[in-house]
């Protein structure tokens, strides 16, 4: 398990994040959810090791990362694919995949099969360019390096930007697929409700830099937490942003508006606060 306590965050003189609490369950899919410039993917870097943090503590299954360099923490079962992929465009698909091994014994220095089953694209274009390939062929490559380093925590920061809308699925698929083998904790930052609701078993919001909910999602034992008041109805009128963000929120959420969740369907929520 991921655990993350009191986490603070500076850009130079600029608080970034504000006492992050945060945990994410081996087996289990945890969403970060905010629009642009909340502090979503900061927080990613500083679970990484990408930044250093001012201060808080971070710890994956009982071990104290926070001080740990980034490859450090690769070695203790951390693997992060960045927004925007980071891949290497002059190397062959084949090679962009060893290059997860640095973090590996020698004895594991291979490609797994089950690698290219999750993603035969990349065994039928190995030895193309990784620059020759589209965005969402880059973007299951970097999820299948990540996952050549055999991780503990995985981290997807909003892995279907800019995707075409199959390769989305296919990444819908693998990380369904990763989730149900049960052996790691994965992190999903996203920006698009639709596609982390049918994945995600707890989900937390950001808003500049503090987190403003957490929550469970009913389909595995939702219930939500208000770290701000509730409203005492149980549900805004539909189709409008409640003003505290205190909804009980039904059937689904359709969106987020300026981080506050409208509402449809109170009748059978999907989520609840607590």
């Amino acid at each position: 398990m991921l655990e993350t306590s009191k986490v603070n965050l500076f850009y130079g003189k600029s608080q970034i994040l504000y006492d992050i609490d945060l945990q994410a369950q081996k087996g289990q899919v945890t969403c970060v959810l905010g629009t642009n410039g909340v502090g979503k993917t900061s927080l990613m870097r500083a679970i990484s090791g990408a930044h250093a943090v001012a201060g808080g503590h971070i710890q994956l299954d009982g071990q104290d990362l926070t001080r740990l360099t980034p490859f450090k923490r690769a070695q203790s079962g951390v693997a992060y694919v960045p927004q925007g992929r980071d891949i290497f465009p002059l190397l062959s698909v084949e090679e962009n995949l060893q290059t997860g091994y640095s973090c590996l014994p020698p004895k594991d220095h291979k490609i797994p099969d089950h690698i290219y089953e999750m993603f035969p694209v990349l065994k039928k274009m190995k030895a193309r360019k990784g620059g020759d390939l589209s965005g969402g062929q880059q973007q299951q490559l970097a999820i299948a390096r990540a996952l050549i380093t055999r991780p503990k925590l995985l981290i997807l920061d909003e892995p279907t930007e800019g995707i075409q809308p199959n390769i989305i699925s296919q990444i819908g698929e693998v990380i369904g697929l990763l989730k149900q083998q049960g052996d790691m904790a994965i992190i999903l930052v996203e920006q698009y409700f639709d596609f982390a609701f049918n994945l995600a078993d707890r989900f937390y919001t950001l808003k500049r830099g503090r987190v403003t909910m957490a929550a469970e999602n009913l389909r595995s034992r939702a219930r939500m937490f208000w770290p701000m008041s509730p409203c005492d109805a149980c549900c805004a009128k539909p189709g409008s942003p409640e003003s505290d963000g205190g909804l009980v929120i039904g059937g689904r959420i359709d969106q987020i508006s300026r981080g506050r969740f409208i509402c449809k369907c109170p009748r059978q929520p999907s989520l609840r606060r607590l």
